[in-house]
């Protein structure tokens, strides 16, 4: 029976074999171990695993479920993305320091998902430090694409992304500061969801590093699903939402605006001067938008908030920088702060916006704040006219692997050209540097045959209208295709 189990279907439709008792949740775990076993040599999307721990936990979903007392997740064997502390498995952040590293408790978020029922049997691959869009550190090697081995899953959530997509993992948590979750989905072709800030916590994660952790969420910092189907973001972000205490429950999320594309209202942002983007992603954007016009919703291809994207580019960067910068070495640190002299405060480019924002001062990170505020005010009065805005999710498709040791020095090949590797960086700025909600959706295949997505943005605590509008691109024609590696 457990060889007749599709790993790639999705994870609701798995809970629902569960729960009719088609398969146990132990038969689940082992054919997922199979998969493991004929996989990841190849893919290196997982990098630790506590097996008897997971069959564990199986056996106690399998007297749950057969009591007719099953909880929200219970049985799905998962994967967690390893800038997450998770009891009993080593969690290195990426750091070669932390390579034994084995908490004693779980990050809130994965506390939620263990008291909901999940089977957590791993831990996934993610750059040093969380800190690049490759996934690949000097603990655990290199992690490649499902569907083209020679080319990178994207990162940090590159491992969750791969292991996904191959039925590795019913689904996965993942963890968003500079669209760590929003590129590995569309480089891997699965839906991703950038949270609202606060909407997650995100204690217990890496970044900032273990010694060094606060009550609050970091700025920018969030924690998301990453899935096969739109439904099952919705079935685990009604999980982890909340509080650190796993025991509170969450307030109720939000409804979606609508769950018909119906009248949909659409803003189109296909691509900006500011931010250029190879033409097969553009494409796949407009393609969403034609799927969901057809579909009967109301586009409009000139409407844009009322925010420069480079001012919204320039407080999002210096924010982030800020945050990865709190947790680096002080000598690395102070290494990229004293560069700040050399740079025009009106210099945009990546490097100087790393180097001021490693040296951040109170006074600017009030005057950046303030920005804030206005823009936020800006992205609210532009959601009164429209229910979502549709872009890019980042600006090229799957890259091949590079490891140069210079990240200002690496390159992006946009249209033939080259544009620096940290353009990675600017799609994402408009969603995270104003708390929105944003999800990576699928949409089609490159000439390549590589994943090709688009990101939808959502009014602020709406995350759930963002993923019904996943849902209608479902609908439409769209969705998870499983990679080549999964085909006989």
């Amino acid at each position: 029976m457990a060889a007749d189990i599709d790993l790639t279907a999705s994870a609701t439709a798995l809970r629902a074999g569960l729960l009719a008792r088609r398969f146990s949740a132990m038969q689940l775990l082992e054919a997922t171990f199979a998969r493991i076993d004929a996989l990841n040599p190849r893919l290196n999307a997982i990098v630790a695993q506590d097996r008897e721990a997971a069959r564990a936990m199986a056996r106690a979903s399998d007297e749950r479920i057969a009591s007719g007392n099953p909880r929200p997740l219970e049985g799905l064997p998962i994967t967690v993305k390893d800038a997450f502390d998770v009891a009993g498995l080593p969690s290195s952040g990426g750091l070669p320091a932390y390579r034994e590293r084995v908490p004693t408790e779980d990050a809130a978020a994965v506390a939620r998902l263990r008291a909901a029922g999940a089977v957590i049997l791993g831990k996934t691959n993610v750059p040093v430090f969380s800190g690049d869009f490759q996934s690949y550190n000097p603990a655990h090697g290199v992690t490649n694409n499902p569907w083209d081995e020679s080319r990178s899953p994207g990162g940090s959530s590159g491992g969750a992304a791969a292991a996904v997509a191959t039925g590795m993992s019913a689904f996965e948590l993942g963890s968003d500061l500079g669209s760590s979750i929003r590129w590995p989905a569309h480089a891997c072709g699965v839906f991703g969801l950038k949270t609202s800030w606060g909407l997650v916590s995100t204690w217990g994660s890496i970044p900032p590093p273990p010694e060094r952790r606060t009550p609050r969420n970091a700025d920018l910092m969030v924690a998301g699903p990453i899935t096969r189907a739109a439904e099952d973001l919705d079935l685990v972000l009604q999980v982890i939402a909340g509080p650190r205490d796993a025991a509170l429950l969450p307030g109720p999320l939000q409804q979606p605006r609508t769950r018909t594309a119906n009248g949909l209202r659409v803003a189109l942002w296909a691509e900006d001067p500011f931010a250029p983007v190879d033409s097969e992603v553009s494409e796949a954007t407009r393609e969403a938008a034609r799927r969901l016009a057809e579909a009967g919703a109301i586009v409009d291809e000139t409407a844009r908030p009322s925010v420069r994207f480079s001012d919204a580019f320039e407080v999002y960067a210096l924010l982030n920088h800020a945050v990865v910068a709190y947790g680096l070495p002080p000598k690395v640190r102070a290494r990229i702060q004293a560069q700040a002299a050399r740079f025009s405060p009106y210099d945009l480019s990546h490097q100087a916006l790393q180097a001021r924002g490693a040296r951040m001062t109170p006074g600017l990170y009030h005057q950046l704040a303030q920005r804030r505020i206005a823009q936020k005010r800006q992205w609210a009065r532009f959601f009164e006219r429209f229910d979502v805005l549709l872009c890019p999710p980042a600006p090229v498709a799957a890259i091949p692997h590079d490891h140069g040791p210079d990240i200002h020095a690496r390159r992006l090949g946009v249209n033939g050209e080259p544009r620096p590797y940290l353009d990675f960086l600017l799609w994402a700025s408009l969603a995270t540097g104003a708390d929105l909600p944003a999800l990576s959706a699928p949409v089609m295949r490159s000439r390549e045959g590589l994943p090709l997505g688009v990101q939808v943005i959502a009014p602020f605590g709406e995350d759930r209208t963002a993923i019904a509008v996943g849902a209608m691109l479902e609908e439409a024609g769209s969705g998870f295709v499983a990679p080549p590696i999964e085909r006989p």
